[in-house]
């Protein structure tokens, strides 16, 4: 077990205080030895941000200000540790908002220059790899992992916790992106992805109607820009006659476009386990939460010898315990921040 220094006396690195503040949640937790979680607090302006249909960066950055002392408090508190106790703190340092990004990162900074507390920086992204550890014993490197939020839509290939190549990833919109417009096209509210799957099983699937992800330039990469317009244009026609769409056709769309959606992402994630002949498949970020896209990779892992992995659907959205779990990972590997920590934004 690594041995870290702390305020002149050698612990094991056996408790992580991870932080996350890129986009609209401010999250903080404690994992234990094991990568056990023994906190996981997260404070989200998403209501803030509903009648807005989107995130407004301002407003996420001015809530993050005001909560990151009290959820890392929290996260202690809910632990039963104070920060004598923690040999180290992770912190997201991008991808994402600026505003967001600055206040996790100078408030870790500030606590572990204070507090002497050893510091490491993490990706976003690949935090939501990490997210299956916390779920799940026994993953072998190396292996593919997909990559489907609100923001980003990728696949890796993973090697090791510091050595991830980026396969494919999307040309425009992100899947979760395309999620939230179709749902704004179909007057379903934000956020799209929860309202969309609750839509869809409503549906019979026996409508005819279908929709197709637009071909993206690489044999990995993806395109949801094309989907989203054909639903527009759906819609669009529907109302020419100046009816309301009936709640079953809503129903039917939602139905249409999440199941290519759901097909395009197990298409290209198991042709790249395939080509690059790798045994396990991990899917983070939150449309991983999704319970359709859940039993389509289950279907076809069954059909295949590739296991597929998903975090807890907890762990699915922004959260400070996969920051924490990947973190220690870097730690062991030597990675270390300090006081010229900046972001990471692309």
């Amino acid at each position: 077990m690594t041995i870290s220094r702390h305020k002149g006396r050698d612990i094991f690195l056996m408790y992580v205080l991870g932080i996350e503040t890129s986009c609209d949640e401010t999250s903080a937790a404690v994992i234990g030895g094991a990568g056990r979680v023994l906190s996981n607090v997260t404070a989200s302006s998403l209501n803030l941000h509903r009648k807005y249909g989107g995130i407004i960066p301002e407003i996420a950055f001015r809530m993050q200000l005001d909560s990151i002392a009290g959820v890392c408090d929290c996260a202690l508190g809910e632990a039963g540790l104070t920060l004598k106790d923690i040999g180290l703190i992770a912190v997201t340092n991008g991808p994402g908002l600026a505003g967001s990004l600055n206040v996790g990162v100078n408030f870790a900074k500030s606590v572990s220059f204070s507090a002497g507390i050893p510091l490491t920086a993490v990706n976003h992204l690949h935090g939501h790899i990490y997210a299956n550890f916390l779920s799940h014993r026994g993953i072998e490197f190396p292996f593919a992992a997909l990559i489907v939020s609100g923001g980003h839509t990728s696949i890796y290939r993973v090697e090791d916790c510091d050595r991830m190549e980026e396969m494919g990833s999307t040309a425009d919109d992100a899947c979760g992106e395309a999620y939230d417009k179709v749902a704004k096209i179909l007057g379903l509210g934000y956020p799209g992805g929860p309202v969309i799957e609750r839509r869809a099983a409503l549906s019979s699937g026996g409508s005819g109607l279908r929709f197709n992800c637009s071909a993206a330039g690489s044999r990995y990469g993806f395109s949801f820009s094309g989907i989203k317009t054909a639903v527009l244009y759906h819609v669009s026609s529907l109302k020419r006659s100046g009816a309301r769409v009936p709640a079953g056709t809503v129903n039917d769309i939602a139905y249409a476009f999440q199941e290519a959606v759901v097909g395009t992402l197990a298409d290209k994630t198991f042709a790249a386990a395939s080509d690059r002949h790798l045994r396990d498949i991990l899917v983070g970020g939150g449309v991983a939460a999704n319970s359709r896209l859940r039993r389509e990779f289950e279907r076809r892992a069954a059909k295949t010898r590739i296991k597929v992995f998903f975090p807890e659907k907890r762990f699915c959205l922004d959260n400070g315990a996969m920051i924490a779990c990947l973190g220690r990972s870097l730690y062991r590997k030597g990675v270390r921040a300090g006081a010229e920590l900046g972001l990471e934004l692309d």
